[in-house]
């Protein structure tokens, strides 16, 4: 179990912001970070990394100290059980991807689990190539390959998708997510994609000015306030197709396309691209944009 306890003043164009967090992560969790920008995500990420010290708190992970205030103890980054990926990759463009990932590897001799990495990622093939020869999503795969092959405590990743289109975000979420479950990964990951955070996510996180607003499922915290039924999916829609007085809407759930018939006053907002959630009512299946907040 990870606890922490955190504060630090963060200085923001609006004047000083209070980051004031308590919140535990269990073993194994996946845990999304959304909210507005300048919220404090990604200087949270920093400070359970140790790259930024708190003014006060406590991180405690697995019973072992990584900070407390009380007694002045402040684990140094390098010896805390960390992978980190950014948004941009942050690869050394004069090794190649295995000599990249073989970089981060605690034990140089551990070939069994540098194979399994690279398996999971699909590298084999780019093993013996340099960053500047790969795509964009090759790289992030490196990037990520080379945080987790360290077998950490806690994967902390800062939007590392973002930059990528949306077909190769969504092949990256899936070696992600096969990373997570098959290494045991506790991983700590900020998006505000809402599909993405439905997938990925077994617990979401929202803050605000430096709090913690609401916790618990993505289907919990983004739905619970405006949206009842029988059933929920979440999906984006690809095309809206008119049929005389209907709209045709079809909604790329997963890896399945479902066609919902919507009144042409209920589809007038909509538009390819949106996020949005599919729910029964009355037996007449809904469908909700879904708003970022």
């Amino acid at each position: 179990m990870i606890q922490l306890s955190l504060y630090k003043t963060l200085k923001t164009s609006d004047g000083d912001l209070p980051l004031d967090i308590n919140f535990q992560i269990n073993e194994g969790d996946f845990i999304i970070l959304e909210g507005h920008s300048g919220a404090g995500k990604s200087t949270l990420l920093r400070l359970i990394a140790g790259l930024i010290k708190p003014e006060r708190g406590f991180i405690k992970v697995n019973d072992n100290e990584w900070y407390n205030s009380l007694n002045n103890f402040f684990l140094p980054p390098q010896k805390r059980k960390i992978g980190f990926v950014f948004q941009d990759y942050s690869l050394f463009p004069n090794m190649t991807v295995l000599q990249n990932i073989e970089f981060a590897l605690k034990n140089k001799k551990d070939t069994a689990h540098l194979k399994e990495i690279i398996d999971i990622m699909e590298l084999e093939m780019f093993k013996n190539r340099y960053p500047e020869t790969l795509s964009g999503g090759q790289r992030q795969r490196v990037a990520l390959a080379r945080a987790i092959v360290r077998r950490p405590s806690i994967l902390l990743l800062d939007e590392p998708l973002s930059a990528l289109d949306s077909g190769m975000r969504l092949k990256l979420q899936d070696f992600l997510l096969i990373a997570h479950r098959n290494l045991n990964l506790t991983t700590i990951m900020v998006s505000h994609d809402i599909s993405e955070i439905f997938k990925m996510s077994n617990k979401v996180i929202r803050l605000s000015k430096g709090k913690i607003i609401s916790e618990g499922a993505a289907s919990n915290v983004f739905t619970q306030y405006y949206i009842s039924g029988k059933f929920q999916f979440t999906g984006d829609i690809l095309h809206i197709e008119n049929s005389d007085v209907v709209n045709i809407v079809s909604v790329l759930i997963g890896n399945n396309i479902v066609k919902v018939i919507a009144t042409l006053q209920e589809s007038e907002s909509l538009q390819p691209g949106d996020k949005v959630v599919i729910v029964s009512k009355a037996f007449n299946p809904l469908i909700i944009k879904l708003q970022k907040n």
